[in-house]
Order: structure tokens, then sequence, then C-alpha cells
């Protein structure tokens, strides 16, 4: 019986001042807008960005991999004359001399190799039995191969000669790059109207 007396009473002094605090209106306004002020949500701070963290909302790709990739680099035709065809990205060259098995492997324009490989290298050498035989022309298809991939070329014009190209050297080559994941066709290329 204690405990609603005393609940009560409390109660009525809450009324109480509830009355006074209406008589006086501004009061009643100024603990509304405290409370307001107090409810909001902390606005989001922006971050800053440094000089050295920005970045060029016009981003131009300019690594002409990407284009050859996609087929939308151009291609040069060359005289349609010359032999082989110059219409390419990359062109494989396979060689066998008296002693040694080379093959290469270039870009459009370019008389110096992006990358090549020879039985005449060490490595090679000391693995083979002998550097021209057809076990010699299969383990430099494997290691172009594997070099075409670490320097992101998948994808090459290999033209054989035509009186070459049944030898079975030519051929265990031919299967070991296919089989080292290296396409030897290119894509056409894909003209993009304006």
């Amino acid at each position: 019986m204690a405990v609603l007396c005393d609940l009560s009473r409390t109660v009525r002094l809450l009324l109480g001042q509830i009355q006074r605090c209406g008589q006086s209106g501004s009061a009643i306004k100024q603990y509304q807008k405290s409370v307001r002020c107090m409810s909001l949500a902390e606005p989001k701070l922006q971050p800053t960005v440094d000089d050295n963290e920005a970045v060029n909302p016009t981003f131009v790709n300019r690594n002409p991999r990407n284009l050859e990739q996609m087929a939308l680099a151009v291609k040069d035709r060359g005289w349609r004359t010359t032999w082989p065809s110059q219409k390419f990205y990359h062109r494989l060259v396979f060689s066998r001399s008296q002693h040694y098995v080379t093959a290469e492997v270039f870009a459009n324009g370019d008389a110096v190799p992006v990358l090549s490989c020879s039985t005449k290298e060490w490595a090679l050498k000391r693995e083979l039995g002998s550097t021209r035989c057809v076990a010699a022309s299969q383990a430099v298809g494997e290691v172009l191969a594997q070099r075409c991939h670490q320097a992101g070329i998948t994808r090459m014009v290999y033209r054989h000669i035509p009186w070459q190209y049944r030898s079975d050297a030519v051929q265990s080559f031919r299967t070991a790059m296919k089989e080292g994941g290296v396409t030897l066709s290119e894509p056409r290329q894909k003209f993009i109207g304006n």
C-alpha cells in the first residue's frame, strides 16, 4: 500500500510540473528542440582524398595487349604480294638448321623477336641427346609455350612453309605448342563503325 502511495505522489508531482510548463510554452518548445537535436542522426563525414590518392575520372587504357586480345587493334596489312602476309599481331617462326632448332615470336613490324627459344640454350641443350631431332623440336615447343604464357601471349599466327609442314619435327613442335595452351591462329580483326 505504501508503494502505491509513493507512486501516486510522484505522478501528481510530474503532472504539476507539466501544468506549470504548459503555462510557459517557450520552455516546452526549447525542451523539444534540444530533444530533437539529440535524436537526429550524426551527419556522415566525407572522406578526404590526398593528391597522391586521387584517381582521374577519365581513364584511358594505353595497353596495346588489351586491344589485341579483343581483336580491336589495327593489323598492318602490308603489300599483297609479300609472303608471309603482314596481317598479324604476333607471328611464330620455326626454323631448323643443320645443328639447331629455333623458334621465335615476332610482333607486327618488328625485326627483333619478342620471345625466342633454341636448342643453343645450355639449359635445353644439356637435357637433349641431339639438338636437331624430333624430341628437340617438341622440347622447344613446350618451353616456348611456357614463355608465351608468362608474357601473356596466348594467340599467334604460324604460317608454315608448305614443303616442310609434313615433317615429324614440325608436327611435334605444333602439337607441343597447342598442348602448352597457345592457339596458333588469331581472331579476325573487328571493325567498329562510327
